[in-house]
């Protein structure tokens, strides 16, 4: 267990979110989604063991990662699972809720649209747009697609916080640069290609294929490592052979009386 006390009021200084790495952030978020499970599911408090097993990571780096986040709970006791993840959604800024729009509505805009899991983590989709005239007008998930020449005005009255982009890589920038100026702050690009935008917006990528070539490297190092376990066991219980692991059997040997030229019997 680790040493906690109760955790402090909401509201957390720029300071200290510009404290927390930017590795430590991304396992925050990674522990949100494990104490939001744990609440639904009725638990009330859980140790720092059960938080690292459950999200992946090492007990100590969980408490190295926690302590950015003031004091919490108790010693001997655990976490209390509902005020620590009000306090990590208050440091990642969740407290107040996010709303997104989405540009793009193929298959994969459509698809994030419909996941349900956005707005029970804080994220509302309020807004989905496209070029192609015969998705305009069509309803996604209660939106109505809208056409993307209206971007900034719906931004203005919309107020979203994080916009999505979810068009061919030849149209990415070109949206990149329509949310810049209707005053979008944070993007999340689904493009493979880089975006330029001003050191003031923050905009990350996914790039699906370069998960999956991670997830297929990862693939071959394990099997390379089994490999070499299999051949370093092969070769001790070789080696374990050679050192003397057959056991050798002594058979008597019987003497035989031994006779001279002129016939007399010589005993050895």
């Amino acid at each position: 267990m680790t040493e906690q006390h109760e955790t402090p009021p909401t509201g957390v200084s720029k300071a200290l979110q510009k404290d927390i790495p930017q590795a430590t952030v991304a396992r925050l978020a990674t522990y949100l989604r494990v104490l939001a499970v744990l609440a639904d599911d009725g638990v009330a408090i859980v140790s720092s063991e059960e938080l690292a097993v459950a999200a992946g990571v090492g007990s100590a780096k969980l408490r190295k990662d926690l302590s950015f986040l003031g004091p919490n709970g108790v010693r001997g006791v655990g976490y209390d699972v509902v005020k620590l993840r009000d306090r990590i959604e208050d440091v990642l800024g969740l407290s107040e809720g996010h709303r997104v729009v989405l540009v793009g509505a193929g298959h994969l805009g459509r698809a994030l649209i419909g996941y349900g899991g956005f707005r029970r983590r804080g994220f509302a989709m309020v807004g989905l747009f496209d070029n192609d005239p015969a998705v305009i007008g069509t309803t996604v998930c209660g939106l109505v697609v809208r056409d993307v020449s209206e971007l900034t005005d719906a931004v203005a009255a919309l107020e979203p916080t994080i916009a999505v982009i979810t068009v061919p890589d030849t149209a990415a920038q070109g949206v990149c640069d329509l949310l810049v100026d209707a005053g979008l702050q944070c993007i999340l690009s689904f493009s493979a290609l880089a975006l330029d935008a001003p050191a003031t917006v923050e905009v990350r990528r996914v790039d699906l294929a370069v998960e999956m070539q991670l997830l297929s490297f990862e693939r071959a190092r394990n099997a390379e490592s089994a490999a070499e376990e299999a051949m370093s066991a092969a070769a001790a219980g070789t080696a374990s052979v050679a050192a003397g692991d057959v056991t050798a059997v002594s058979t008597p040997i019987r003497r035989v009386p031994m006779t001279t030229s002129k016939g007399a019997v010589v005993q050895p």
